[in-house]
């Protein structure tokens, strides 16, 4: 008697048992060679694994075992008999509904809240393969992936794709990935670079409920938190400094600080972003034209998957919360914990940080391994946000009354005629 497992998609299969009109139809069988692992479907998968053979899925209990290399007798949508390659009979696992998959998370993030919502995912490297993977974990229902970028070697040591996904575009990866949590999920992938595509990106954002941004460049920043600002969206911004030797997150809310007002903090500016990629550093510009291949490949600075993981679980948390505002969830708590729009994590005393204080004795100094929160004003100067935009004219105009006006403040009442030329 071979021990083998089988396993049929409950969802389907409970859409077989309602349909009385069909009482036989042809699947697909999907076995692990070695494993004695089956897995039974009624639709065959886009990316298969291991031997693939037909199945015959059926509710007269009496008909011939060599219709098919598998033959499932359908009882009811909990009792399917398994008939493979002898007359013993296996009963196979259910795979639950959606509305049971995620049962353990009930009591604090609840399935019906989360299931309608939807999460844009821009960046789908070593930060945004993670966050989708744990969203789609907690039970969010509907995703729009957006990278153009393929698998390489050197993503395999922080990325959740494996060696076996070797040149696949990014978004069929984890699109895999987010199916493989929670089969019930809808995604939509778009292998774009967003830069290329402004009215596909304005067109998903408006879509989106969070929009989480995961690039490694600024300019992509930018480009999407305009359309954020213009939306009224919320968005979460996080990367890796040098090594991954720390991080940070930021999280706009309508009407607080864009992502523009921040650059102009000291914190940000103080930490230099990690190059993870040569490649699409030379594109931006971090890495310039002229530096030789020796010498880049020196600044590609990569930092341990662990050290990353912070910067990710922050901003999973963080869009948990957003998603979950304004119902009642075991998370609700944190909406008076996560006030900041800005937060600094450190793994390393090194460089910049080295002046912190040690984590076994920090005393009033700021340690390792733990977050701090950071209030960020908005700048009502910001050319993204702000009500009107400064102007540092030097000593190139006088004001109305004849003293040097240095800075100037442009809005709609504005009156260029006030301003004389010297």
């Amino acid at each position: 008697m071979d021990n083998n497992i089988f396993y049929i998609d409950g969802e389907e299969l409970n859409l077989f048992c309602s349909d009385d009109s069909k009482r036989h139809t042809f699947g697909y069988a999907y076995e692990w060679e070695g494993e004695g692992v089956i897995h039974l479907r009624f639709t065959p998968l886009n990316h298969s694994f291991g031997k693939c053979f037909h199945v015959l899925f059926t509710k007269d209990q009496d008909v011939e075992l060599s219709q098919g290399e598998i033959v499932a007798k359908v009882h009811n949508n909990t009792n399917v008999e398994i008939f493979y390659k002898s007359d013993y009979s296996y009963k196979a696992e259910i795979i639950p509904s959606k509305d049971s998959l995620y049962s353990r998370n009930k009591g604090i993030l609840e399935l019906n809240i989360l299931e309608n919502k939807r999460v844009m995912i821009v960046g789908l490297g070593s930060f945004g393969s993670q966050i989708s993977i744990e969203l789609a974990k907690a039970g969010v229902g509907h995703f729009v992936l957006m990278d153009f970028d393929r698998v390489e070697l050197h993503n395999l040591a922080r990325h959740t794709s494996t060696v076996n996904d070797l040149g696949r575009l990014k978004t069929d990866v984890i699109s895999d990935a987010v199916k493989g949590k929670n089969p019930y999920a809808e995604v939509e992938k778009f292998p774009i670079n967003i830069i290329d595509y402004p009215e596909i990106l304005k067109e998903q954002c408006a879509k989106a409920d969070i929009v989480i941004c995961a690039t490694d460049n600024n300019r992509s920043r930018f480009v999407l938190s305009e359309q954020l600002v213009s939306l009224g969206k919320t968005g979460i911004f996080g990367r890796a400094i040098t090594r991954a030797e720390g991080g940070d997150v930021f999280i706009y809310r309508p009407g607080g600080p864009c992502y523009c007002c921040l650059i102009g903090n000291g914190w940000y500016e103080a930490a230099r972003e990690e190059i993870t990629n040569e490649v699409s550093a030379r594109r931006d510009g971090r890495i310039a034209a002229y530096v030789s291949p020796e010498d880049a490949d020196a600044m590609v600075q990569v930092g341990l998957s662990a050290d990353i993981e912070p910067m990710c679980n922050m901003m999973i948390k963080l869009a948990l919360v957003e998603l979950s505002r304004g119902s009642e969830s075991g998370i609700k708590s944190l909406e008076k914990e996560f006030v900041a729009p800005y937060y600094i994590w450190v793994n390393r005393r090194e460089r910049k940080y080295g002046n912190w204080g040690c984590f076994a004795n920090p005393g009033h100094m700021p340690t390792i391994m733990r977050w701090y929160g950071v209030d960020v004003d908005r700048d009502e100067g910001c050319s993204l946000c702000g009500s009107h935009i400064r102007l540092d004219v030097g000593e190139s105009f006088t004001d109305e009354y004849g003293n040097i006006a240095t800075n100037v403040n442009i809005d709609e009442s504005f009156d260029f005629d006030k301003f004389n030329k010297k």
